[in-house]
């Protein structure tokens, strides 16, 4: 089960990141971006999922390039990604951080950086393997 820990330990790996505080929850920047932060859901989200029962544990929400790549990304079926009504029309992915696994945790972290980091940045860091 990763950790709101975890997310910091590999967010501290991407050039620039750092961890901010919004809404009282924790998030992680770049170039004053948040691409990725914790969500709690909120009443009206509990309410959404009437008798079936919400994913448990912490929730993070990681950006994503447009609705194509949400989709292509929810598609893909990974273990603990999903979304929820609040974020339609919205480009980020909902993860359910007690089912994901580090390495796609990993690359939700990094696509999500890659969206928001200054062009140099992201063209350095994908230069950089």
């Amino acid at each position: 089960m990763a950790s709101f820990d975890d997310v910091a330990r590999l967010v501290a790996e991407l050039p620039e990141a750092e961890e901010i505080e919004r809404h009282g929850n924790r998030a992680w920047a770049v170039g004053g971006k948040v691409f990725a932060w914790e969500r709690p859901f909120r009443k009206a989200d509990l309410k959404r999922f009437g008798d079936a029962t919400p994913p448990d544990g912490p929730i993070l929400a990681v950006r994503v390039e447009d609705l194509g790549e949400k989709e292509a990304v929810l598609a893909a079926q990974h273990a603990g990604f999903f979304t929820i009504p609040h974020f339609d029309g919205y480009p980020a992915v909902l993860i359910a951080l007690s089912k994901v696994s580090e390495s796609a945790l990993r690359d939700a972290l990094v696509d999500g950086w890659l969206v928001l980091a200054p062009p140099q940045l992201a063209k350095a860091y994908l230069n950089q393997g």
